[in-house]
């Protein structure tokens, strides 16, 4: 079964539009990787400053290679920050979840 990697950021309130926008323009940046299967960004509704990234990968192993890899590289460059300079976290904390799937189900096709 998959694994499921939930990135846990907390974000005040005047950087969630920065934080968003940053997401929005990374697409396709992890949907090529091998392994990957799912991704999805989670905005707090009510009580809570915390945003979800939910990834789910076929193995840790493809998981570590991403991390390793393509995301690393992606967080090391730029950015497009002013003078050449990476552009200041929209986040100001994070902690990452690690889960298997045991047990899933969809809709009937």
């Amino acid at each position: 079964m998959s694994i499921v990697k939930i990135n846990v950021l907390t974000v005040p309130a005047e950087q969630r539009e920065v934080l968003e926008r940053r997401f929005a323009s990374r697409a396709g940046a992890v949907e090529g990787s091998d392994g990957f299967e799912w991704f999805e960004l989670l905005r707090p509704v009510e009580g809570t400053d915390q945003y979800l990234v939910y990834t789910r990968w076929r193995s840790e192993e493809d998981f570590q290679n991403w991390m390793n890899g393509s995301m690393k590289a992606a967080h090391q460059g730029t950015a497009g920050g002013e003078g050449g300079e990476r552009p200041k976290p929209a986040a100001s904390g994070s902690t990452l979840w690690s889960f298997e799937v045991v047990q899933q189900a969809a809709p009937p096709a």
